[in-house]
């Protein structure tokens, strides 16, 4: 099956479930599966994505326990407990409370002190924290690169080497630690030293004459907060069990990130919004590339059949830029893939549009990716140190048997 695709048709369904269409008919008369009309052929009928994972899951469970558990971490079932992030019925929560709602009014700081579970009397003074780098260090990191990421990266060993409060786990202590690391990368975008909330501190840098922008990056950092056991979150969960320090796990987990299939998705939407020349050829180049057997970043999630709520608020929030020239491209690309591919944007198309529609730097996206995901990062880790267990699965072995020839 196709991940992303929100609808398989009965022939689809029953091919990936291993059955026959009358079988699968069963099923839905039984409540198992759920169906509907195809908009305009009301004698054909389509069955969502993710019920039949779920339906798919449970017979392999049934079949073989432990190949269901490996397929666990492909998209599969929960590998870990966690009370951090829920997704359900294609909504998005953090600690029970509705993430789109929150993101509302909430700034990053809100939105880190929900995760870490923060009490109220700590939530005030929380990020009082100073960045743990002097202005000369800083100053020397910037004369290396111009890329924030970049700078996050190598930022993290050196605070990390003089931050000596870091190698205490206790949750209050990584909460404060926690507010450090988001200090640290807040000040190297911002390129000075503020006590002002995380976005405004980007505003300043990014869009100072843009006013709607400063709510714009708040948003965008708070929907980017947690998401779940995404790879990176399972990577930082991975170093803090093995008692890696809280700035040893960011840093694993912001090298997770920049990979091509997670957030350094972002840069490939940037590259097809570059490539559209004109909002009048978007349909053309999107066709060509499905032509070539090439992807269509930006679109469609495994986890939200019915469309990512984070995108869809994203460019909610960039058509208030007034921006109609980046507006009417991003508006013609997105009708384009709902009609090619029946996807819908996700985050990383959110993020890429609404940095074009405010005029934000070109690396902004995977900046706002990385500075609001470092909130749920430190959420993992908060968790796996008072699990105080190390993750390691074990492998299915595929190679020669001991006493066996290698195969060449």
């Amino acid at each position: 099956m196709r991940a992303g695709r929100a609808f398989l048709t009965a022939a689809q369904a029953a091919e990936a479930l291993g059955i026959t269409r009358p079988t699968l008919y069963a099923y839905t008369s039984r409540g198992q599966l759920r169906s509907e009309p195809v908009p305009g052929r009301p004698r054909e009928r389509r069955y969502r994505r993710e019920d039949v994972e779920r339906l798919r899951e449970r017979q392999e469970i049934r079949r073989d326990p432990a190949k269901a558990a490996e397929r666990g971490l492909h998209w599969g079932s929960p590998v870990l407990a966690s009370g951090i992030t829920l997704i359900q019925d294609g909504r998005l929560y953090y600690r029970g409370r509705d993430a789109l709602a929150f993101a509302h009014a909430a700034t990053l700081e809100d939105a880190a002190a929900l995760l870490w579970g923060a009490d109220a009397g700590e939530r005030g003074r929380l990020f009082d924290e100073p960045c743990p780098l002097a202005a000369r260090q800083l100053s020397s990191l910037r004369s290396v690169s111009e890329n924030s990421v970049a700078l996050f990266q190598m930022a993290l060993p050196l605070a990390g080497g003089v931050d000596h409060a870091a190698y205490d786990l206790r949750p209050a202590a990584v909460r404060r630690t926690g507010a450090r690391i988001v200090r640290l990368f807040a000040t190297i975008v911002a390129e000075r030293r503020s006590n002002a909330a995380v976005h405004l501190a980007l505003h300043a840098r990014w869009a100072p004459r843009r006013a709607l922008a400063a709510d714009a990056i708040r948003t965008a950092l708070v929907l980017c907060a947690d998401h779940e056991l995404n790879v990176s979150a399972f990577t930082a969960r991975c170093a803090a069990s093995a008692g890696a320090s809280p700035y040893d796990t960011v840093a694993a987990a912001t090298a997770t990130l920049k990979g091509t299939r997670h957030g350094g998705e972002t840069a490939r939407v940037s590259a097809l919004l570059d490539e559209i020349d004109a909002p009048r050829h978007a349909r053309g180049v999107l066709a060509n590339r499905l032509r070539r057997g090439e992807p269509v970043p930006g679109f469609g999630h495994p986890l939200y059949p019915a469309g990512d709520p984070r995108g869809a608020r994203l460019l909610q929030i960039a058509e208030q830029s007034g921006n109609e020239r980046e507006l009417s491209l991003i508006r013609s690309v997105s009708r384009a893939a709902a009609d090619l591919l029946h996807e819908s944007p996700n985050l990383d198309f959110g993020l890429a549009a609404l940095s074009r529609a405010f005029g934000l730097p070109a690396r902004a996206p995977l900046v706002l990716f990385a500075l609001g995901r470092t909130a749920g990062w430190i959420a993992h880790a908060i968790e796996q140190y008072e699990a105080a267990e190390l993750i390691r699965p074990r492998a299915r072995y595929t190679g020669s048997m001991p006493g066996e020839t290698p195969s060449v």
